[in-house]
């Protein structure tokens, strides 16, 4: 098992077995990583449910009362800043040496009553909530198993880096190497950009939406199903500069096609943003911008490798003219 884990080249023979038996480990070795970041989601499942909650928090934040569940909400909390003003009124006749024991004596039961009253107001912060009986220990685990994958992300793709890299030759392995490496910094960029401007921005659209003629109550499935498929899909979707790149570098596509064609490469983008999930209007053009961004900046970097390509052709062609070069072969 030890000896899977040794460096193998591209000029290794290995055998079928060899390769399999190299797999195995590399899985191994990821369903061991992604064990211990899942227990240490599980464990500190109360911060991650915090961290996936935020967007939702910031979204609602503020949001006038509409609806009746929402009105009952803000008539508990007025009526719970009336309980601590007229707390704070009681305990202060109740401290007054110039009123009489009764009246100090009913300042105290009033101001036991406030507290009671104040303590009992709901929070201004909405949270999801859970219609059934198992579903706070079912969407907790699947929030945490999501939080695992997420930690878990470098070692794996390291693995199946290890894994792949020896099937590439030196040449193209200084191709693919920088390509391969960008793929888990393109992810987490789109994921943190749809976690902070993406989802939020969603949910305060479609939440106020008709919400006059709604009681509106997110259920906390379908908040984290739509948050954390908001962030893959962006993630995915931020790797547009890997596949330009490697189009252009196999020779399937040159740089100034990807520029005559930059209008049908913004109506793709625009459809790839609308098929987001539960995406509104003004998230879709939130979405295009880095897009339309990476696409761009994806044909600025083709462009200066495809000038550095020529200049070491054409430096090479004069090599190959230059007569000390040639007298220096002989």
């Amino acid at each position: 098992m030890a000896t899977t884990f040794r460096p193998v080249s591209h000029e290794d023979q290995l055998s079928l077995v060899e390769h399999l038996d190299e797999l195995r480990t590399r899985l191994l070795v990821s369903l061991f990583a992604f064990a211990i970041c899942f227990g240490l989601a599980f464990w500190q499942n109360d911060r991650v449910l915090d961290i996936v909650n935020r967007p939702f928090h910031v979204a609602t934040q503020g949001v006038k009362a509409k609806g009746t569940l929402a009105k009952s909400a803000t008539f508990q909390r007025n009526l719970g800043q009336l309980a601590k003003a007229q707390g704070a009124l009681a305990t202060s006749v109740a401290a007054d040496d110039g009123a009489s024991l009764a009246t100090k004596a009913r300042a105290v039961a009033v101001a036991r009553i406030a507290d009671q009253v104040a303590k009992g107001v709901p929070s201004s912060v909405r949270e999801p909530v859970t219609l059934g009986v198992a579903e706070p220990f079912t969407a907790t685990f699947k929030v945490a198993a999501y939080a695992a994958i997420l930690l878990s992300l470098p070692i794996i793709l390291w693995q199946l880096y290890a894994f792949v890299l020896p099937a590439f030759s030196p040449r193209e392995r200084r191709v693919a190497l920088p390509l391969m490496s960008m793929v888990p910094v393109l992810f987490v960029s789109g994921a943190v950009f749809a976690y902070f401007v993406v989802v939020p921005s969603a949910i305060r659209v479609l939440q106020n939406f008709n919400s006059d003629n709604f009681d509106i109550l997110v259920q906390a499935k379908d908040l984290y199903k739509f948050t954390i498929m908001a962030c893959i899909a962006l993630g995915a979707l931020f790797q547009v500069p890997i596949g330009i790149l490697l189009l252009t570098r196999m020779e399937i596509i040159s740089v100034a096609q990807l520029r005559a064609n930059r209008r049908y490469a913004i109506l793709v983008i625009a459809v790839l943003a609308m098929l987001l999930p539960g995406t509104d209007p003004v998230t879709m053009l939130l979405s295009m911008l880095p897009l339309i961004v990476l696409y761009e900046g994806s044909i600025l970097i083709a462009s200066f490798m495809d000038r550095r390509a020529r200049k070491r052709a054409a430096s090479a062609g004069d090599d190959d003219d230059d007569p000390t070069v040639l007298l220096d072969d002989d």
